[in-house]
């Protein structure tokens, strides 16, 4: 498993990308896993229908499931169109799902959605992050460190 970097993921077609998972968790390891979808679902995520905001994954007798992925109904898709939210099954090895739920059992660790993406088979992937929820004290420290990053950045342009 990789750090969070867009260099990780060559020639990839992003769909989708969640700016509030690094704000409100600390992302500790990252994975990539497929994801079971109805051919509807696929058009609609070409069209970059979707919103991974709240996207968590939660492990059921084995499996996970990606919850909160709100893929808009295909415009098209007539009778055969699939709901907006629904669990979604995410394609990973079972040593994969055992070492994720004994970290999340055991650390207290949340597994989020970072980013939706094609590969270049052109297959729909997730990238998903084990994080630490941050508290609240942690969270304006994140505020007051990218505002002085900013307050910086405008001082050199001005003595430039």
């Amino acid at each position: 498993m990789s750090k969070n970097k867009k260099q990780d993921i060559p020639n990839s077609k992003e769909i989708a990308f969640n700016k509030k998972a690094k704000f409100n968790f600390e992302l500790l390891e990252t994975l990539e896993a497929g994801i079971a979808l109805k051919g509807s679902e696929v058009k609609s995520l070409r069209e970059k229908k979707c919103n991974l905001t709240d996207a968590f994954a939660r492990i059921k007798k084995g499996e996970v499931f990606l919850e909160n992925f709100n893929i808009v109904p295909y415009k098209n898709g007539g009778y055969a169109n699939h709901p907006e939210i629904r669990p979604r099954k995410l394609l990973l090895h079972k040593r994969e799902i055992l070492k994720l739920e004994r970290a999340i059992k055991e650390k207290g660790l949340v597994l989020v959605g970072v980013r939706a993406y094609f590969n270049e088979k052109q297959k729909v992937k997730i990238q998903l992050a084990l994080g630490k929820p941050k508290k609240l004290y942690d969270k304006r420290d994140t505020i007051q460190a990218r505002e002085a990053k900013i307050e910086m950045e405008r001082s050199l342009k001005r003595k430039l």
